[in-house]
């Protein structure tokens, strides 16, 4: 699915942007009156990283920046619902893989 987070599951939500003219009352105005109201979207940060997994091997994951920033994964690996720290594959090192893999074995 296209902008969704395989960890969080924070997908695009929408809303409106109201658009307001006028000088706000505690300024000494009339008041804000609304002009206008369009849908928009959020979006989340998606980005997408290789992870280092338990059972040894890699998987490029589309997560959320704030999944990125907690440090912890949460992942369906050999059908079972895991969490481990984050490791990304390009700054992990081999110790750091090795004590992955002591950490959660298989």
């Amino acid at each position: 699915m296209g902008r969704h987070c395989e960890v969080s599951g924070k997908k695009t939500t929408f809303g409106n942007h109201v658009t307001t003219r006028g000088k706000a009352k505690y300024l000494g105005g009339v008041g804000t009156k609304c002009t206008g109201v369009s849908r928009r979207m959020f979006r989340p940060n998606l980005q997408r990283i290789h992870v280092w997994l338990p059972n040894g091997t890699t998987r490029h994951v589309r997560v959320a920046a704030s999944v990125i920033r907690t440090g912890m994964l949460t992942l369906e690996v050999d059908g079972v619902e895991r969490t481990f720290p984050l490791i990304k594959a390009s700054k992990g090192s081999r110790k750091a893989r090795t004590d992955l893999k002591t950490l959660y074995p298989i």
